[in-house]
């Protein structure tokens, strides 16, 4: 790999025996694929095949999180047990190899005050920079009042909290989603473009609700390129006013969020959320094992192998210093005061 540019994928999934047995046993349907698909295999792989599927990519370091939607839509006893559980296994895994790994924490937002502790013992005990999680919890969306305490915390433990998307609510799948031929309805609901929209409005909905007025230390991570939203902040800041926001729309953006490209390597993209959020607020990850060697009837915009990701960064059109910036130079500047190095020593 190349020494002139250092590049930290930020939103590198990993699915856990913890975790499945919890998924399967709640009646959980993650969004996975089957059992002996090359891409369920990459999940559960934390060694050798990750490290080379990481090389081949280009990628320098994987910073860990559990695959959608976490622990999030567990009972609240289980997400809490789970949630410490593979707390403390990423925090092994990173442990073994902390040149090429690290980790986001789960946190079991179906207990608020047990994710507040989740949150505070992962960061402070277990030395992860940051926390996943999955949009809404249950039936409560990302800006309910029971998460305030959590974004309070984040915002005094000055980490970021990264959000990734889960499949919206059955209804509005049935409603949007269903009746299309050849599975395409289940897709589109997710991965395809369902996704994005329900956490995008989630961001609209923390911003409207007061969210970031009540913590504007508050740093939150978006995948996607900004999750659809970025793109129509010219005509959705006119409610500003109608919310009686501290400030416009579009500085939430600059201000409380980063933004990465979830491994769609599309240059449109890329140049756009500079342009609206700044190269400065821009962050990088490859949503492995999900863009490795996917090129459905040769689609390009989804495959960050054989180097992909890493060309697709250094070819991009911004100064090296840009580059090095989104690489991982960011990430430092937002995380670098939780340097792993002064993590403290967990009991055996």
């Amino acid at each position: 790999m190349s020494d002139k540019l250092r590049i930290v994928g930020l939103e590198e999934h990993v699915v856990l025996p913890v975790l499945l047995d919890a998924w399967a046993a709640a009646g959980v349907r993650p969004n996975v694929y089957p059992d002996d698909h090359p891409v369920t295999r990459r999940l559960c792989d934390v060694g050798d095949e990750r490290l080379a599927d990481m090389d081949e990519q280009g990628i320098d370091v994987a910073v860990l999180s559990l695959a959608t939607p976490g622990v999030q839509n567990l009972p609240p006893a289980d997400a809490v047990c789970v949630a410490r559980e593979a707390n403390d296994a990423l925090a092994e895994i990173v442990d073994a190899n902390p040149s090429r790994f690290q980790a986001f924490a789960a946190i079991p937002t179906s207990s608020p005050e047990a994710a507040v502790e989740e949150l505070e013992r992962a960061v402070t005990g277990l030395g992860f920079r940051g926390a996943m999680l999955y949009g809404r919890t249950g039936d409560a969306l990302a800006d309910a009042p029971q998460f305030d305490d959590l974004y309070g915390a984040a915002e005094r433990l000055h980490v970021p909290l990264h959000f990734h998307p889960q499949a919206p609510v059955r209804a509005v799948q049935e409603a949007y989603y269903s009746g299309l031929p050849n599975g395409v309805g289940a897709a589109l609901a997710t991965a395809g473009l369902g996704w994005y929209y329900d956490l995008g409005v989630q961001y609209l909905r923390m911003i409207f609700s007061g969210v970031f007025d009540r913590h504007p230390g508050l740093q939150v991570i978006a995948g996607h390129w900004g999750e659809v939203v970025l793109f129509y902040l010219d005509h959705v800041g006119f409610l500003g006013e109608m919310a009686r926001l501290q400030r416009p729309l579009a500085d939430y953006f600059r201000q409380n969020f980063w933004v990465a490209g979830s491994g769609t390597v599309s240059e449109r993209y890329l140049r756009w959320t500079a342009e609206v959020v700044g190269t400065d607020r821009m962050l990088y990850s490859t949503d492995y094992p999900y863009t490795f060697g996917t090129r459905p009837g040769g689609f390009p915009y989804l495959d960050t192998s054989g180097g992909i990701a890493r060309s697709f960064l250094e070819n991009a059109p911004f100064t090296e210093e840009e580059k090095a910036a989104i690489g991982s130079g960011n990430w430092e500047r937002l995380t670098g005061h939780r340097n792993a190095d002064r993590r403290p020593r967990r009991p055996a």
